[in-house]
């Protein structure tokens, strides 16, 4: 790279960075708020070292484990909680969600549109059809409301659930927080909180279930706080601070969190059983550290979209935008743009900065993916990384930044790849 491109992007950055520090203040306010949380629910369950030993076989009365839970339901606002190793990922933590409460013959209503990718097989629609396990295979019927003006159509939603013959059996409405893979805005906790006072007025019987995947501690308050009966997410996003090295959580109302338990392992076994297998301490430390990396990695995102619109790009959200959830898409409306982002921020990270990401074919998605992962824990994103599906208009999701300073200096590699 050419001194003269070089001090463009020197300058580039610290005029960002002179204009979004009073952001980087609030960001910081909410940091503490939920590092508050944190700290509150681990004196007051009394944590200790004795808490992180190691369990094998059934794992019965691990006291870590189970303290583990009360200090999760406590952090994030709600009557009960479990978390989990066995639990592979969001879209796994998702499906037990799902079919703990779900029977046959109840629907499920998406009011945020069609869920992320990955989820259409756990409902039952995609191109392999019937007998794979999916919701659709048990009778149980899907239904969807899409958003208007990026905001929750309640109008449409209130309307919908009034107009089934059978009211009673909606048993589900989901929120997907987040846009996935989406050009749209994320829903915020107060925006659900509206929505769970819709729905509870039609019928107090509905579950509502949030996945909370990238939005946990972006805001003071969870989903959960404002009346959802259930909350899922992924450690190796925003709750596992960078450290939990894979599993997931799913918290809410007791009956709910219960009922997922025993899909979990099994009925009335539930949360009784399941080693931690020496994963106690890092979930822990993750859980610790989560408020401040999420800050952090909220930096770097606002760092990107001040830079990215700087030099004529798109972005969503604007560095000046409340956010809530760590996300920072970028459109380029040209593929090999995109790519070359991805292979950007991928030169930029600690781990594997030598490898060249290749669109290719995912389980799960329906076009190839490219993806920038160069992070301690396989798939991380809490951890800095960008990926995108490649279909126009090109859009880049990029997430985390484990320090503020490496994700600045991730972003400083991708810019280097731009005509400035």
């Amino acid at each position: 790279m050419s001194r003269k491109n070089t001090t463009k992007i020197q300058n580039l950055i610290e005029r960002a960075e002179s204009e979004i520090l009073p952001y980087f203040v609030e960001i910081d306010k909410i940091a503490f708020a939920n590092q508050k949380k944190v700290l509150d629910a681990f004196q007051k369950h009394k944590i200790s070292d004795s808490h992180f030993n190691y369990s094998t076989g059934y794992g019965y009365n691990d006291k870590g484990r189970d303290a583990l839970d009360l200090v999760w339901a406590d952090v994030f606002e709600s009557e009960a909680a479990f978390v989990r190793p066995h639990i592979v990922s969001g879209t796994h933590a998702i499906t037990i969600g799902l079919f703990g409460l779900l029977r046959p013959g109840d629907i499920m209503l998406s009011v945020t549109g069609r869920p992320y990718d990955t989820l259409t097989g756990v409902i039952g629609y995609n191109e392999r059809g019937d007998d794979i396990g999916a919701l659709t295979d048990f009778g149980i019927r899907y239904g969807q409301v899409e958003l208007r003006d990026n905001k929750l159509d309640l109008n449409e939603i209130a309307g919908c659930l009034k107009d089934y013959e059978e009211t009673e059996k909606i048993k589900v409405v989901f929120v997907q927080k987040s846009k996935g893979y989406k050009d749209r805005a994320t829903i915020s906790s107060r925006e659900i909180g509206e929505l769970v006072k819709l729905v509870k007025q039609v019928n107090p019987g509905i579950y509502i279930i949030v996945d909370n995947c990238y939005g946990e501690f972006v805001e003071e308050h969870e989903p959960a706080y404002y009346g959802a009966d259930m909350i899922i997410g992924s450690l190796i996003k925003n709750p596992g601070g960078g450290i939990a090295e894979y599993g997931g959580y799913i918290a809410g109302t007791k009956n709910a969190v219960d009922l997922a338990s025993y899909r979990l392992t099994s009925p009335l076994v539930g949360t009784e059983v399941g080693a931690m297998l020496g994963q106690t301490i890092n979930i822990y430390k993750g859980l610790f550290f989560a408020p401040h990396v999420v800050a952090q990695s909220l930096k770097t995102a606002c760092l990107a979209a001040y830079i990215y619109e700087k030099i004529g790009y798109e972005v969503s959200p604007k560095y000046y935008d409340e956010r809530y959830d760590i996300i920072q898409t970028v459109k380029f409306n040209d593929e090999s743009k995109l790519i070359n982002f991805i292979r950007g921020i991928q030169s930029g990270s600690a781990i594997d900065s030598h490898v060249v990401p290749e669109p290719s074919d995912m389980p799960g998605y329906d076009n190839k993916i490219i993806m920038a992962s160069g992070s301690f824990t396989q798939g991380s994103s809490i951890e800095i990384s960008a990926d995108a599906p490649i279909k126009p208009p090109y859009i880049a999701y990029m997430q985390g930044g484990l320090t503020y300073e490496s994700g600045k200096l991730c972003l400083m590699k991708a810019l280097e790849r731009e005509d400035l």
